[in-house]
């Protein structure tokens, strides 16, 4: 992911954040809530205040280029409001790192967001990362939303928190009324709401087949490139990894994918989920192999099952993925199928 083009959780701990819920969940219609077992704090949250917090953490947004959003979820029944630096502009940013920061604080704070969505990506949330006091977050837990450079919030949620958060579709790239109907948005609310997902697509000749259950974690490619080595760093042992990214040239995907290899990230797969790699670049002189080839050669050692294609990353049908949930990757000769919840 270059900055020139913008376009595992803790099993014990949900038991005990489960005793503290109000057993309610969505009935089909929304805003209508009745009595159920089995949801978490998050869901129930959710449900009760139905809050959304749009933040702007990276590279600066226009109150056009995320009105359509706005307008969707409010006619679901959502209340939405924006951080108060959301539509700043300090070069290619939305704000300074303090004031970024300061948005990103205040909505973890808030008891009232039950929601906190990235407007889009770009490049910034890692400045701002280490600026952050999650102590309160961490014990009223919220879902944090987006993806591409929302990364690296991902990775510090799920990794160090032990937390889940949700990889989907940003206020950016809702620009129409029919997307309200279309998977980016409907999956991402699904995850909201019901704190599960299922999905089953057709497979891939590069797919290799078996079975891995764990819990899901990465992202951006780039992104888990640049977080190596760091405290917030992903941990893939008996994991499911998921990767994508956008606009990089091939060698650096393989120097990326090398990266992890050598980090020890790749050897102890659960499985790994290939999404989209998309607008890839090559060289005057070829380097030779597709991106999904590249992908390939550096797994093709391990017996975990690999799963390429799935439908998430930088395109239009960008479906959603609850990261640091509990997965189930089942691939045979004929499709995919992904359970995927808190």
């Amino acid at each position: 992911m270059r900055i020139s083009r913008v376009a595992p959780v803790n099993t014990a701990s949900f038991t005990s954040l489960h005793s503290r819920l109000i057993e309610c969940r969505p009935c089909g219609t929304l805003g209508k809530l009745q009595p159920c077992k089995g949801d978490t704090l998050l869901t129930a949250g959710f449900n009760l205040r139905k809050k959304i917090r749009i933040i702007a953490p990276a590279r600066k947004v226009s109150l056009e280029e995320i009105q359509m959003a706005m307008q969707l979820l409010r006619s679901c029944g959502y209340e939405v409001d924006l951080g108060k630096n959301t539509l700043g502009t300090y070069h290619q940013f939305s704000g300074t790192d303090s004031e970024r920061a300061a948005d990103l604080q205040e909505a973890l704070d808030d008891d009232n967001v039950s929601v906190i969505w990235c407007a889009r990506g770009g490049y910034g949330g890692l400045r701002i990362l280490d600026r952050i006091d999650f102590s309160k977050f961490k014990q009223n837990p919220k879902w944090v939303c987006g993806y591409s450079d929302t990364t690296a919030l991902h990775a510090l949620i799920n990794n160090v928190l032990q937390l889940p958060s949700l990889h989907c579709t940003m206020p950016y790239n809702i620009q129409n009324q029919e997307d309200r109907n279309k998977l980016p948005f409907t999956t991402m609310l699904t995850a909201l709401e019901e704190g599960k997902l299922t999905y089953e697509i057709p497979t891939n000749h590069l797919n290799r087949i078996g079975v891995g259950e764990g819990k899901l974690v990465g992202g951006n490619l780039s992104i888990l490139y640049a977080i190596n080595g760091s405290f917030s760093d992903i941990k893939t042992e008996n994991n499911v990894l998921f990767i994508e990214d956008v606009d990089e040239y091939l060698y650096h995907i393989d120097r990326m994918m090398l990266c992890l290899k050598r980090a020890g990230k790749l050897a102890n797969l659960a499985g790994l989920i290939v999404g989209v790699m998309s607008e890839m670049h090559d060289n005057a002189v070829p380097y030779g192999k597709t991106v999904e080839e590249i992908v390939y050669e550096h797994v093709a050692e391990y017996d975990y099952p690999v799963c390429f294609g799935f439908p998430a990353g930088h395109i239009p049908d960008n479906r959603a993925l609850i990261m640091g949930g509990n997965i189930s990757l089942k691939i045979n000769s004929q499709n995919v199928t992904i359970q995927n919840f808190i």
